[in-house]
């Protein structure tokens, strides 16, 4: 089956928010087995709405339409696909009394307007909503379903897994079912992985491979489509096998893993624990790091000294190196990680120091960056050039930081198998 996804809202054109509602839905569908081809993003118009409607019953088998389900005059999404079907709206009673007993257990007035939120479509099929208002539904019109949900993604979500999941795998049937596999890759270009694995996917029938760059890293998914999850997988190791014979030295995990959270089970596999000194990244390796659940078993703290005087004071580094050397340099990373793993005892420091812009400093050029790794093995430097904004200088000094603790030979000890 192929499906189209139309976001309502003319809050999205404006770019006022993003729409994460088409990616969710998009992967939630191919694991049914269900393909899109389309995403639309239309504003809050009915003759732009009708038009965008017109399109896809062309093409699609299920049309699945996000927003526009509020008690606004400009929530008009029920009332384009209502007339555009040819139905009348009426009301579900049990999300109306929802919406009263919500008004009367908070003492307040109920606007009338808020009982547009329990319209729907005559002869459909309604979906209750268990995290808000606004009810959804599914109407069916000359062999295509149209299903309207809400668009916040926390009612969008829970609607989804209650009822639009299986209203649609009962559609879809027993038509095959699609899986994919993200691996991740940091440390090789998009285009250099794409060189070495081009034969790869030009050949590429079933499964899939599709390249995607990101910040500061790589991406591909492999997609398989097979009669059986386990058989699609299957068909995705093998792929997997001949693309990590390749470039396997720069895979670093799958799916929803990130760098930061890769550090983090690396540290904990090696027994380790952490602590940075952080300069130009004001504090943000020790936010990536803590922000992964489990964090504390590895990481013990931090510090943020921006300038020399802080250097000195705080973590102890000699005066005369700041001024001779600069704070700018292979021996301030080489102190601070020192120092700072002797402040917190901890297993390794990491520390981050560079030029992130826009001015030169120290009469060095913006996007110089020097990072420290100090280890049971001894302490190192590497020095990095990034070009690009202020941000990403110092996001990147952070992947960067991240693939030495991998790598560097400094951080290995008598726990590493």
């Amino acid at each position: 089956m192929n499906a189209e996804i139309i976001a309502v809202g003319t809050e999205l054109l404006l770019g006022q928010i993003a729409n994460t509602n088409g990616q969710y839905l998009s992967k939630e569908l191919a694991s049914l087995g269900v393909n899109v081809f389309r995403h639309t993003v239309v504003g809050d118009n009915e003759a732009r709405m009708n038009e965008a409607l017109g399109e896809a019953s062309e093409r699609a088998d299920i049309v699945i339409l996000t927003g526009g389900l509020g008690p606004t005059q400009d929530d008009i999404t029920k009332d384009v696909v209502a007339g555009f079907t040819g139905r009348k709206l009426l009301v579900h009673e049990a999300s109306a009394q929802k919406i009263r007993d919500y008004y009367e257990r908070t003492g307040r007035a109920m606007p009338a307007s808020n009982m547009r939120q329990a319209h729907y479509a005559e002869n459909s099929t309604v979906f209750f909503n268990q995290n808000g208002m606004a009810c959804g539904m599914a109407v069916e019109e000359n062999g295509t379903h149209y299903v309207l949900i809400p668009g916040p993604p926390r009612e969008m979500k829970s609607m989804y897994e209650y009822d639009v999941e299986p209203y649609v795998a009962a559609l879809a049937g027993s038509g095959g079912l699609v899986s994919s596999r993200v691996l991740r890759f940091y440390g090789i270009g998009e285009s250099s992985l794409e060189e070495e694995l081009q034969d790869l996917i030009e050949a590429q029938t079933n499964p899939t491979i599709a390249p995607l760059a990101g910040d500061g890293e790589v991406t591909l998914r492999l997609t398989a489509s097979a009669a059986t999850e386990e058989e699609a997988l299957q068909m995705i190791a093998g792929v997997e096998e001949q693309v990590l014979g390749r470039v396997g030295e720069h895979f670093y995990g799958y799916d929803d893993d990130s760098v930061f959270n890769h550090t983090v089970d690396v540290l904990k596999e090696r027994s380790q624990t952490i602590a940075s000194a952080e300069s130009l990244t004001g504090g943000w390796f020790a936010k990536s790091i803590v922000d992964i659940p489990g964090a504390s078993s590895v990481f013990q703290g931090s510090v943020t000294t921006y300038s020399k005087a802080a250097k000195q004071h705080i973590l102890g580094i000699d005066r005369p190196l700041l001024d001779q050397e600069g704070a700018v340099s292979a021996a301030c990373a080489e102190a601070m990680a020192e120092k700072v793993k002797e402040k917190f005892n901890t297993d390794v420091g990491i520390s981050f120091t560079g030029v992130a812009g826009p001015d030169r400093d120290e009469g060095k050029e913006p996007g110089l960056v020097w990072i420290g790794i100090s280890g049971p093995q001894g302490t190192i430097s590497k020095q990095i050039h990034i070009a690009g904004t202020r941000d990403r200088v110092r996001f990147m000094a952070l992947y960067e930081g991240c693939r030495l603790l991998w790598k560097e030979k400094v951080v290995e000890n008598d726990n590493i198998q």
